[in-house]
């Protein structure tokens, strides 16, 4: 379980220290290019969710996105306890991404986003480092839950079981 906390704190750290650069060194709208047609940096605001999903509805969705925020904290510290170390490396990186957004819509309303990828006409929308740790998270838990063999109980995949 301390492992778990040390990864969730140190993703909410960094996090937290490369939004407040961004914040510190570019003013809300600019970017700047580190790789010309691939890669910028950029101070955007994100008043929704994921991808600015919900981005419209004001303090209703902010307090609401807050609430689903808290509430998924405490539903991933209960399921740290009961994971294996793999799901529980997982779900850490998952709330500590959690945490890193949530200190921002506390603190700005929003959520910072600053990296731009994009190649040619295709464009992702701006993230931070918590989407990108919700995002592995997720994956490895998507992969664990489909792949990797249940050590414990024996069980093969189950891809595996599907077939």
């Amino acid at each position: 379980m301390l492992g778990s906390i040390i990864v969730a704190v140190v993703i909410a750290i960094a996090d937290q220290v490369t939004k407040a650069v961004i914040v510190s060194y570019l003013v809300w709208g600019e970017a700047r290019t580190l790789i010309p047609g691939l890669f910028n940096i950029v101070y955007y605001k994100n008043t929704g969710a994921a991808f600015g999903i919900f981005a419209s509805g004001g303090s209703a969705r902010t307090i609401f996105l807050t609430v689903v925020s808290g509430v998924a904290l405490v539903v991933i510290a209960v399921l740290i306890r009961k994971s294996d170390r793999r799901s529980a490396f997982a779900l850490s990186l998952i709330a500590g991404g959690a945490v890193g957004n949530l200190i921002d819509r506390l603190r700005y309303g929003s959520v910072v986003d600053f990296l731009d990828l994009h190649a040619g006409t295709l464009h992702w929308p701006a993230f931070n480092i918590a989407d990108s740790a919700i995002t592995v998270g997720v994956v490895i838990m998507l992969y664990l839950s489909f792949f990797a063999s249940d050590r414990e109980s024996g069980h093969p995949p189950r891809r595996q079981i599907l077939k």
